[in-house]
């Protein structure tokens, strides 16, 4: 099929979808960006294609390495893209050199002629265990900043996305944002793509008010589910992507799920 609109959706976990469970949909995930798809389709009389190469636990040289010629050879229109921030959570990390490599990839995303939005990282204040990270990705985000006036890319300044401080947008294992962090996201994105739509936010349960009794209880269980598994994957140099695929690796013509 020959589309006129081409969507391609790059990067790690956050784009893949994680934390937006949809067990009859690829790799049993949905995402903000099948969401953003769907709404840009829904305009587009038949004619919009959309591509999704991310996968969780890919760092900037496998994302850059493994989807940005890709993209290119779609021929894509649009191009989001997230990619640094499984680095920025390593022992060791050279973000300068890391964001060099990323600015040539975006500027060869940008030499296609489609209109590129990248992402700054989120500020983990409240998080116990990644606000340990917010020096890190203060600087990684100054750097893309400049990626991003470099070569005319739009920019979704998730730093400043207040709203994330809600656990409520977030998934269970407090890594991913849940669904409705998800379609807040999707809402996010369209605002900067200048789009009038707007997707309804699903009602949010109350907080549980836990003692401190239930709140340690709660932590240590959540360490031992989620914590644990992620420090051995990255101890053992393994990902929970390795046996994955893109969930969209060829273009389609996105629709809602019934």
């Amino acid at each position: 099929m020959d589309f006129s609109a081409r969507y391609v959706a790059l990067g790690d976990s956050f784009t893949e979808g994680l934390g937006d469970a949809d067990p009859a949909l690829p790799n049993g995930v949905r995402g903000w960006a099948d969401r953003v798809a769907e709404v840009l389709a829904d305009g587009a009389d038949g004619s919009f294609g959309y591509a999704n190469l991310a996968i969780r636990g890919k760092k900037m040289d496998q994302i850059l390495t493994e989807q940005i010629d890709a993209a290119v050879a779609m021929k894509p229109t649009l191009v989001t893209i997230y990619a640094g921030v499984n680095d920025i959570l390593r022992p060791r990390v050279d973000i300068d050199a890391m964001i060099s490599r990323y600015d040539d990839a975006v500027a060869k995303l940008s030499a296609t002629g489609a209109e590129v939005l990248i992402f700054t990282g989120f500020d983990a204040k409240t998080s116990s265990v990644f606000s340990a990270m917010r020096g890190r990705t203060a600087i990684y985000n100054e750097l893309v900043r400049e990626v991003a006036d470099n070569h005319g890319a739009a920019l979704v300044d998730y730093w400043r996305f207040e709203e994330y401080n809600d656990w409520r947008m977030w998934g269970e294992d407090r890594m991913h944002m849940s669904t409705a962090g998800h379609i807040n996201m999707a809402n996010r994105v369209l605002r900067v793509l200048e789009r009038e739509d707007e997707l309804e936010l699903p009602e949010l349960a109350p907080l549980p008010l836990l003692s401190p009794a239930e709140q340690l209880r709660a932590n240590a269980a959540w360490t031992k589910e989620y914590v644990g598994p992620w420090i051995s994957r990255r101890l053992r140099g393994v990902s929970s992507g390795d046996a994955l695929s893109a969930r969209w690796p060829t273009l389609h013509a996105p629709s809602a799920p019934n």
